[in-house]
C-alpha cells in the first residue's frame, strides 16, 4: 500500500449493514426500526453538535432518516452504515447552519433542557442522591456549553472524536478530511474547552463528592444507633 493510500483508512460496512440495507429497500419496517435505534443517538449527537440547538438537531435527524430511506438503494457498502448516514445528518445539519447565520446566534436561543443531553452520566437507581444529581447536571451543562462554543470546525471534530466516541480514521472519513487534520483540531479543541472548563468550574467544584441529604441522614442514624440513641 502505498503511502498516500495510509493517508485516509477506508472504512466498509459490514455485512449486517448491507443485509439491514437489504431489508429496508424490502420495506421491512423492523429493518427501519432497528437502524434508527441503533444510530439514532450518534446521528443526534453530530447534528446537535452543529447547530448547538436541541429541537433543530432533532428536526435535522428526522429530515436525514427521510432522505436517506428514500435513497436507500444508492447505499453500496463503501462505508459503513454509521458513517453513510452520518454524512447525511452533517449536510443536512450544515446546510441549515449556513441557511441561518443571518438570525441570532443559536447558542443564545439553544434549548438546554436536561431531556436531550450531549453526554450521559450514568444513572443511579432509585435510591440516588438528589445533592449528586445536581452537581452532576452541573458539570453536564458546563460541558455542553464548552462544546458549544467551540468553533465549528473544532466542534465537529470534538463531537465526532471525544464525544460520539469515533476513532481518527472513523472521524476522518466521515468529514472527509486527513486524519492528522483530525488530529490538529481535536488538539485546539481539547485546549479550548480545557480551558474554559478550568475558568468555570471552580465553584461547581466546591459541591463536588456531595455528602448530604439521604447519605448523610444514613450515616447519621447509624452512628446514633450504635451509640445507643433511641431512634
Amino acid at each position: 500500500m502505498s503511502h498516500a493510500r495510509q493517508d485516509l483508512v477506508e472504512i466498509v460496512a459490514a455485512p449486517d449493514d448491507l443485509e439491514l440495507a437489504r431489508r429496508a429497500l424490502a420495506r421491512d419496517g423492523d429493518a427501519f426500526r432497528t437502524i434508527m435505534t441503533t444510530h439514532n443517538q450518534r446521528l443526534y449527537r453530530l447534528a446537535r453538535g452543529v447547530v448547538r440547538n436541541n429541537s433543530e438537531a432533532e428536526d435535522i435527524v428526522q429530515e436525514a432518516y427521510v432522505s436517506a430511506f428514500a435513497h436507500l438503494a444508492s447505499f453500496r457498502g463503501k462505508s459503513s452504515l454509521a458513517t453513510w448516514l452520518s454524512r447525511i445528518v452533517l449536510n443536512e445539519a450544515l446546510g441549515r447552519l449556513r441557511r441561518t447565520r443571518r438570525a441570532p446566534d443559536l447558542a443564545q436561543s439553544g434549548d438546554l433542557s436536561a431531556e436531550a443531553q450531549i453526554i450521559q452520566f450514568p444513572r443511579n437507581t432509585a435510591t440516588s442522591d438528589p445533592e449528586r444529581t445536581m452537581a452532576q447536571r452541573q458539570i453536564l451543562q458546563l460541558v455542553e456549553r464548552a462544546t458549544d462554543n467551540l468553533p465549528d470546525v473544532y466542534r465537529t471534530v470534538f463531537v465526532a472524536r471525544v464525544i460520539e466516541g469515533l476513532s481518527i480514521d472513523e472521524t476522518a472519513q466521515l468529514l472527509g478530511i486527513r486524519p492528522e487534520t483530525v488530529k490538529t483540531r481535536l488538539h485546539r479543541a481539547r485546549a479550548r474547552v480545557r480551558k474554559q472548563l478550568d475558568e468555570q468550574i471552580g465553584p461547581v467544584l466546591m459541591d463536588a463528592f456531595p455528602f448530604a441529604g439521604q447519605r448523610c441522614e444514613r450515616l447519621t442514624t447509624a452512628v446514633m444507633k450504635r451509640l445507643g440513641f433511641p431512634q
